[in-house]
């Protein structure tokens, strides 16, 4: 698009889902009861795993970083998604919009690497069980929660830089409910080859990547439970794995359905649906599986009521 003789666009107007006022309170509803059951539950795991001496071991402390993610990835983008629904007009700044970018993308690169490590962390602990103490030490433990960290907020660094220098100069209506990648360089008025292939590869050999080594680990795991003699010892230790293993699928279902794919293949309905449910709903399932399947999740919870109601009496 030439941008001669246009106008520079200073904010973005969200469209949201939808015009009709009964279906735009129905989903307000919805997202906000989501919203802050994915707040309280993943706030009271980071409690529990800061509180309960039993549960500060790797796997809990990378769950605990999980949860803690979890709280400002949901957060960048559903405060936005619920203006939407009760505004007819929802606007952000250019520069709002790129901050909300980066944030949004640092978040998801660093639940992709965390992802991958937690994987590994069981597939340490299920098929080297005598030497992950060591393998998997306090130090190396932490080492890994920071690299995740420092690898998610490094990766959509140098995309973020080029989708700050391009030119917007109208429409200036953003049809989804934040800031994504596709309706951005859809509203741009410059060349935006550059930036859609470097955002495109760097979001697809993050995803991929962190996938693939997800897969290995639990390849690895599910060979070592067939291994397994006992039909008892088998589903014990599965136990100790499914719930990650489904918050991984669910996860990894819905990014690589949005975004390991050609630009030209977006579709926008489809996208703002399949974004509601890494967005909004993964989020939430996190707290849920690692509450009610893990045993001893369970059991620091019961532990904690039953101080609570010690303290109260």
């Amino acid at each position: 698009m030439d941008g001669t003789n246009q106008t520079a666009v200073t904010e973005f107007i969200f469209l949201g889902f939808s015009s009709v006022l009964y279906l735009r309170l129905t989903l307000f509803v919805i997202f906000l009861t989501v919203y802050l059951l994915s707040l309280m539950g993943n706030t009271l795991i980071i409690f529990i795993v800061l509180t309960d001496v039993t549960l500060q071991t790797p796997m809990y402390i990378f769950l605990g970083n999980l949860s803690f993610l979890e709280i400002w990835y949901t957060t960048a983008t559903v405060p936005k998604l619920l203006a939407t629904c009760l505004a007819q007009v929802v606007t952000i700044s250019v520069f709002g919009c790129i901050t909300q970018y980066y944030f949004f993308f640092s978040m998801g690169a660093t639940e992709c690497i965390l992802l991958a490590v937690m994987a590994y962390d069981r597939y340490l602990a299920i098929c080297s069980p005598l030497r992950y103490s060591v393998l998997m030490s306090l130090r190396v433990c932490l080492q890994f929660s920071a690299g995740s960290w420092i690898g998610g907020f490094i990766a959509p660094l140098l995309p973020t830089i080029l989708i700050s220098h391009l030119s917007f100069c109208g429409p200036q209506k953003i049809n989804h409910f934040f800031c994504d990648s596709d309706p951005i360089f859809k509203l741009s008025c410059s060349d935006t080859f550059l930036v859609e292939a470097l955002g495109y590869t760097c979001s697809s050999v993050v995803i991929l990547s962190s996938f693939l080594l997800t897969m290995s680990s639990y390849g690895h795991i599910v060979v070592t439970i067939i291994r397994l003699s006992s039909r008892e010892a088998r589903k014990k230790t599965f136990s100790t794995c499914a719930s990650h293993l489904t918050v991984v699928s669910i996860y990894y279902a819905t990014i690589i359905f949005a975004y390991v794919r050609p630009p030209a293949k977006y579709n926008f309905t489809i996208g703002k649906v399949i974004s509601v449910f890494y967005c909004v709903v993964t989020p939430l399932v996190n707290p849920l599986i690692y509450t009610l399947r893990n045993k001893d999740v369970k059991k620091a919870f019961r532990k904690l009521l039953s101080q609570k109601r010690l303290l109260l009496a």
